[in-house]
């Protein structure tokens, strides 16, 4: 596979989706990624599909999938002596380490970054963790939803004051965005390697990520007065009428995000067939339209009842503000956008049929990225240690000892 990091070999160490994902995106890049797993339970990730947590749709377990696409499988015991020996040899070979094993496990199996140096000195060591590498509950895992979430800020930024229970993220949701980072993060890394400079240990943890994520929040907490942060309105009181949510009369949603609606207005007027509401002085500028704006909300909210979101969609076609449909997942896999960058790939998925994967966000010169499948527990064990100049005789003798798959 061509790209950037054609050439690059990534040895992965790691389970669920935070870590793995960054894999993931590395594999998009041209990457050789070799995923290490154990032999016998695999990543953990497999076993949600396993235990029947709905992760598995048309034989396609697609957390595993969209996670792990791109790279190739070892099943190998790393607490045995034969298993150490080999993932020694995969060491010597790469050029980037990446775990997100706790650091009880780490220091356990000796994968801690002095133990994985001695054996490669040259290579890019990565850590993604729940609370960070320092302080208090370095020690403690974390998945998305508790470290990045809830413990990030995230969760109750988006939970009204009012709700009888707290706002949830979806599926992999801060995982997606931590993956992301550690890609970047490994990119940075090997640059500085490739400069000359000592390959640096990455470190990227969900609750670093959240407070990213939240950081205009997270900053002006402590500018503000005592238990108050950057302003809230109701939809009904919004302080720009041109950025806000409006109901569809099919029930839909869309959002207008016009943040200089003194220079879209009188379009925007136009598209909706309301030229009164331009021709109103209380709405000629924004201050007016934000000394009326409940009344001009309340007015805006019926024009928008009158149509569908397709009808919308139509003529909204030529409108010069920013505005788009809220639309669902499902929706995507027919957004013409989405289609003409490429933003979903498909994959053959050989026993398992075709199906649409997403590509990672970022593309070099243009070009999609073509994507191959997730690989079973174990898929290329035998074919990355015979690359390692092991014999079928010394497979034989790792298998009889439990050592590999």
């Amino acid at each position: 596979m061509g790209g950037p990091l054609a050439g690059i070999r990534v040895l992965e160490v790691a389970q669920w989706w935070f870590v793995p994902a960054a894999g993931a995106v590395l594999a998009d890049w041209g990457a050789e990624v070799v995923k290490i797993e154990h032999p016998v339970h695999g990543d953990a990730q497999r076993g949600l599909a396993a235990a029947g947590f709905g992760m598995t749709e048309g034989g396609v377990d697609f957390m595993m999938q969209q996670s792990n696409r791109g790279k190739r499988s070892v099943g190998l015991d790393l607490g045995s002596p034969e298993g150490r020996a080999v993932l020694d040899e995969l060491i010597r070979r790469a050029d980037v380490f990446v775990t997100n094993f706790l650091p009880s496990a780490r220091a356990k199996l000796r994968l801690d970054p002095e133990d994985v140096r001695a054996v490669n000195p040259r290579i890019v060591y990565v850590r993604g963790s729940g609370q960070g590498p320092q302080g208090p509950d370095r020690d403690k895992g974390g998945y998305d939803a508790t470290a990045f979430w809830s413990r990030g800020g995230i969760g109750a930024a988006l939970t009204r004051a009012d709700a009888d229970f707290p706002t949830m993220q979806r599926p992999a949701f801060g995982d997606s965005i931590g993956a992301m980072t550690i890609a970047g993060g490994i990119a940075a890394a090997l640059f500085q390697r490739e400069r000359g400079g000592e390959p640096p240990i990455v470190d990227v943890s969900l609750l670093g990520t959240a407070m990213w994520v939240m950081a205009p929040d997270v900053v002006a907490s402590k500018l503000m007065a005592p238990g108050k942060g950057i302003p809230s309105f109701g939809r009904s009181s919004a302080p720009n009428p041109l950025a806000n949510a409006y109901r569809t009369q099919d029930g839909r949603w869309l959002l207008l995000m016009m943040l200089q609606p003194d220079r879209y207005w009188a379009d925007f007027c136009a598209h909706l067939e309301r030229p009164d509401l331009a021709a109103d002085a209380r709405y000629a500028d924004g201050r007016g339209r934000f000394e009326h704006r409940e009344e001009l909300i309340a007015a805006l909210d019926r024009a928008f009842a009158a149509r569908s979101l397709a009808a919308w969609r139509e003529r909204f076609a030529t409108l010069q503000g920013p505005w788009a449909p809220m639309q669902t997942a499902t929706e995507l896999h027919d957004d013409p956008q989405a289609i003409a960058n490429g933003y979903l790939r498909p994959v053959e998925g050989g026993d398992k049929g075709h199906f649409a994967l997403v590509a990672s966000p970022v593309q070099f010169d243009e070009c999609p990225v073509d994507l191959s499948p997730s690989p079973e527990l174990g898929q290329h064990t035998e074919e990355v240690l015979l690359e390692l100049g092991l014999a079928w005789e010394d497979l034989a003798r790792l298998k009889k000892a439990g050592a590999i798959l």
